[in-house]
């Protein structure tokens, strides 16, 4: 198989990566060059911008298959389309859960769940814009290749190489042992897909010239926000106690912290995409490969976290 990757040096598209040069395909890079440059050698990398719209790298050359990890407005993903032409064999796009509607949804939701209205007048991605992009960007890749489109939609994404807060903030905390401040509630459910699974489900979904949307969600069995802290902690070899504490006492955007509203979105249905052959690494090594590359890494600043005293704070006004 001859695949193309529009981005793939960053977290999910290292991993589709990694995942494709195993199972023998011929890897060809499309992006600035600017992430992971040591990563992949002798994989032949095509420089070109999606932000400014040059795709001239791509003019010559065909593929069995392109995975779109990169496009996030319509425009992207509109001019990739126009570039490559026919000269690619099917286009999997990497989608979200933020296409979904979030009124009235259950628990066990499918990828039938009705979707919210597509957006195509803005590139400024926010909480009301994001999703709705996503949509679009999806409409236009199946309009464009029809049965030769596919479409994954990740759920939260773990594992190394994540540089958001995520799993890695709470493998973090856990290691350190102690009263963990949960601004929320323990009974939270939650979903995380380790990104090589989710890697996995796209390079079979290629080799088997699948069409259709799927779910990347995990981990195979449901799971609290309470079990995964104590999970981490056991990996960690350490000792929690998990301290509910308000949850408007942080940042609304608290790692993996959902409102009671929202449970519905951490409980969907994975069936289709373990039919068509997404794994399920236990969530205790997703944990344990995650502590060890934070700690090679040195363990940097994350984009949110409570610090020490802070949480002791917190924690100290719970008990009060």
């Amino acid at each position: 198989m001859r695949l193309l990757m529009l981005g793939g040096t960053s977290f999910v598209g290292r991993a589709i990566v990694a995942d494709a040069l195993r199972q023998g395909a011929e890897v060809t890079l499309f992006g600035r060059g600017l992430t992971g440059p040591e990563l992949f050698p002798g994989v032949p990398r095509l420089i070109g911008d999606r932000d400014t719209g040059d795709y001239s790298a791509l003019r010559d050359g065909s593929w069995d298959a392109v995975v779109d990890v990169s496009g996030y407005v319509p425009r992207q993903v509109g001019q990739a389309m126009a570039a490559l032409g026919d000269r690619v064999g099917r286009y999997l796009f990497i989608s979200s859960h933020a296409v979904y509607a979030r009124t009235g949804l259950q628990p066990g939701s499918d990828e039938d769940t009705p979707r919210r209205p597509p957006v195509r007048d803005t590139e400024e991605l926010d909480e009301d814009t994001y999703g709705p992009c996503k949509v679009a960007c999806e409409d236009d890749v199946v309009a464009r290749y029809g049965s030769r489109a596919t479409i994954v939609r990740l759920g939260k994404v773990a594992g190394p190489h994540d540089v958001q807060n995520g799993l890695t903030y709470w493998v973090r905390r856990a290691a350190r042992g102690g009263r963990v401040a949960l601004p929320g509630s323990p009974e939270q459910p939650i979903q995380l897909v380790d990104s090589r699974d989710a890697a996995r489900l796209v390079v079979r979904l290629l080799l088997d010239d699948r069409p259709g949307a799927f779910h990347a969600v995990g981990p195979a069995e449901p799971i609290t926000m309470a079990e995964l802290i104590a999970t981490c902690a056991r990996v960690a070899g350490t000792r929690v106690e998990v301290v509910p504490v308000p949850a408007d006492a942080v940042s609304p955007f608290f790692p993996l912290i959902r409102p009671a509203s929202l449970w519905a979105t951490q409980q969907r249905s994975a069936a289709r995409a373990r039919a068509a052959g997404l794994p399920a690494t236990p969530l205790a090594v997703t944990i344990a490969d995650v502590l060890a590359w934070d700690r090679e890494r040195g363990e940097p600043p994350l984009p949110f976290e409570l610090s020490p005293a802070e949480e002791a704070e917190l924690v100290a006004g719970v008990r009060a």
